[in-house]
């Protein structure tokens, strides 16, 4: 493989991240966050985040605690959400296999790991390492029984063990009940945790974070920005945390594809004859993703066709597919293709066969790879050598060539 090994990914995604915070794009379409959200994000989501420090005297252990089994003894159903999102897996495999050889690396390898916390598990008390006089040495406060839990309550509602979250369903703020009468000293209350500001800590890269083709790698904010759902007021956490859950669905879950795309099949003319050339059109609309579709370049969405025989045995040479995605080389060094589709944009396959037998149908498809990018990644970086990191990134490289689902699939009938 030419140009950067594939085991630079990790370092290359945390330096573009940082600094995402407190920088904003400005872009036309849409009017920036109020300034108290916009004042708000970025105390919350300043990099590193501290440690919390000593909870106050009078706390329970369990109000103390920052493990998300405490949080979910009075919140069981966010609990019972948050423990089937990609928030508690964001410190899955795939992630601690890259990790464990850059923690035990140079200086510039741990500081590049403890950069890729900053997102995948943001607590101070979940780093094994903090920057030193000499380098790096043992976090003092680092809990190991936290560091594989992710994105945590606590990463998004704690800070020096004081609670924060959204308003109260009817818009309210202050609590109608002394703070002191309640569980945890109660909890501050903002609109920033609705709008989707609060979201953009660690889904977009900063203005000058790594780009290919002129083109940040992740984008996913400003994209939003762009769209028609900013203008009309629609936030991140309206399509991802509906109703309040905690489940940041996205291109793993195929309801939630489906939801947002409009996919229709035809044939022209309608009713060919033997002898024709059948016109088979396979359409995909992105109707209601609030981003391009799909965002960043780990997933890949194939618009398939094929005719397939009376027997039901596809014709051989007869597969068509249209790749619909941001594909680029694994070391990040070029982008090969981009084709994804902004809001509101349609990609259509354009199949044409003629039909010399009868009994003939066209089998299209829609074809959903949430992980392609990371499938190609691991087995490289497996053929490479992980080193200590080998079994947590084949385990990674299993769960990814499971992920891939049919979203559509319709046979229509030609002769």
């Amino acid at each position: 493989m030419r140009g950067r090994s594939v085991g630079l990914l990790l370092g290359l995604l945390a330096a573009a991240v940082v600094g995402a915070r407190a920088s904003e794009r400005v872009g036309p379409t849409a009017a920036p966050a109020p300034a108290a959200v916009e004042a708000f994000v970025a105390r919350h989501w300043r990099a590193p985040l501290p440690p919390q420090g000593a909870p106050p005297a009078r706390f329970s252990p369990l109000e103390a605690s920052l493990q998300p089994e405490a949080c979910g003894t009075c919140h069981p159903a966010q609990y019972a959400d948050w423990r089937t999102s990609w928030h508690a897996r964001a410190m899955g495999p795939g992630v601690v296999g890259q990790l464990v050889e850059k923690l035990a690396g140079r200086a510039e390898d741990v500081a590049e790991a403890l950069a890729c916390y900053t997102c995948h598990a943001p607590l101070a008390e979940q780093r094994p390492l903090r920057p030193t006089g000499a380098g790096f040495g043992p976090n003092p406060v680092y809990d190991p029984a936290l560091e594989r839990q992710g994105v945590t309550c606590a990463g998004c509602h704690v800070r020096a063990h004081e609670r924060f979250g959204p308003p109260r369903r009817d818009g309210t703020l202050a609590s109608p009940v002394p703070r002191t009468q309640l569980p945890h000293d109660g909890v501050t209350r903002t609109p920033a945790f609705l709008a989707s500001a609060f979201c953009r800590s660690c889904h977009q890269f900063a203005p000058d974070g790594f780009a290919l083709n002129g083109k940040l790698l992740e984008d996913t904010y400003h994209e939003w920005r762009a769209s028609r759902f900013a203008r009309e007021g629609v936030q991140c956490q309206d399509c991802h945390m509906p109703d309040r859950r905690h489940l940041w669905r996205g291109i793993h879950d195929p309801e939630m594809v489906r939801s947002g795309v409009a996919i229709t099949a035809r044939v022209d003319p309608a009713r060919p004859r033997l002898g024709d050339t059948a016109r088979v059109l396979l359409r995909l609309e992105s109707v209601r993703v609030g981003h391009a579709f799909p965002t960043y370049v780990t997933p890949r969405v194939r618009l398939q066709a094929e005719l397939v025989g009376p027997d039901g045995a596809p014709v051989p040479g007869s597969r068509r597919e249209h790749v619909i995605g941001r594909e680029v080389t694994l070391d990040l060094s070029r982008e090969l293709a981009d084709t994804r589709l902004a809001p509101g944009q349609a990609a259509t396959l354009e199949s044409r066969f003629r039909l010399d037998r009868p009994g003939l149908r066209a089998r299209l498809r829609v074809v959903v790879e949430p992980d392609a990018f990371y499938t190609r990644f691991f087995a490289a970086l497996l053929a490479q050598g992980a080193g200590r990191g080998a079994a947590e990134i084949r385990e990674a490289l299993e769960a990814t060539r499971r992920s891939p689902f049919t979203l559509f699939e319709q046979e229509l009938p030609l002769r």
